[in-house]
């Protein structure tokens, strides 16, 4: 089986560094130059399909089949009913079984109000930021059940992290256990975990799966401090919140192999735009998790015992 992949684009033209064309369209060309099955992304693709057409006729219309996850913008500009038509999902969460692997994508996208799950929808999460990133009961239920009866191998796929020991999903301990029971039952039963959202390039095997965290395709968000002067004033002037970013100089994807226990990933090497790192700006050079940021998506090849 073999896959592009990528996570993060914020596409939003004025708004966010690098939201052109180009880049999807690049995506498409290289699935097909590598002969990749198929595109899957790990959300924010966009804050509201919606709004970019120009964006979803591109993967509409892309001779190579698109898999989208929902994050935490997608749903910002777009209703959560309307994206997932957009985006040709049955649901939040959802299964598709291709080349001898079931694909199982996740939906962290959750607040928790008064007991109930409120999924995020046009931009609600903002008015509870203490209590979001839940996975309900329910969507743990069926994550159990579709691993355990798949025939097939299972690669998990969502935007939050379910292995970041601080700013995971809240529920990543259960998904945690989910899977090792899985594995416990029949080894290498889950082999892989990817997630978005952190922008970070980082690879952990834990209980003898990969974790992949896998770096946005185009910035680190700093937020604070903000920045003027960095770039050349054009570009400040063109994307609104050039300002709260640190960009990389080239788009950031991986073409994705697996074979049997081996996953190996040839992902892309960039720079940061004009050299300009988190330092430089004054910001925290680590995440919460100690994870720094660098302009690439690594290469390795992984082999599970």
């Amino acid at each position: 089986m073999k896959f592009l992949m990528f996570a993060d684009l914020h596409y939003a033209p004025g708004v966010f560094y690098g939201s052109d064309l180009d880049t999807p369209r690049m995506f498409i060309r290289r699935a097909q130059e590598e002969n990749c099955d198929f595109i899957l992304h790990a959300g924010d693709l966009c804050h509201g399909p919606s709004r970019v057409p120009e964006l979803m006729e591109i993967f509409d219309n892309s001779p190579i089949p698109v898999y989208h996850c929902l994050g935490n913008h997608d749903t910002d500009g777009t209703s959560y009913a309307e994206t997932l038509r957009l985006y040709h999902m049955p649901d939040g969460h959802y299964y598709f079984d291709t080349c001898g692997h079931r694909i199982l994508v996740l939906d962290p996208n959750y607040c928790k109000v008064d007991g109930a799950y409120v999924h995020y929808d046009m931009g609600n999460y903002f008015q509870w930021p203490g209590n979001r990133d839940y996975t309900p009961p329910e969507q743990l239920a069926w994550l159990e059940k579709a691993i355990e009866e798949s025939p097939y191998p299972c690669i998990l796929v969502s935007h939050d992290s379910y292995e970041r020991e601080t700013t995971s999903s809240r529920d990543y301990k259960q998904v945690q256990s989910i899977i090792r029971q899985a594995n416990e039952k029949q080894p290498h039963k889950v082999l892989m975990v990817m997630n978005g959202h952190h922008h970070r390039d980082f690879i952990r095997i834990l209980d003898n799966v990969i974790h992949w965290d896998v770096n946005s395709v185009t910035y680190d968000w700093v937020g604070e401090p903000e920045h003027q002067g960095m770039y050349p004033q054009e570009l400040y002037e063109k994307w609104s919140c050039m300002k709260n970013i640190v960009p990389y100089t080239d788009p950031l994807y991986a073409i994705v192999t697996v074979e049997g226990t081996t996953v190996t990933i040839e992902g892309t090497q960039s720079t940061m735009l004009n050299g300009v790192n988190r330092e430089h700006i004054g910001a925290r050079l680590l995440d919460n998790s100690g994870r720094s940021v660098t302009p690439c998506i690594q290469s390795c090849k992984l082999t599970l015992l």
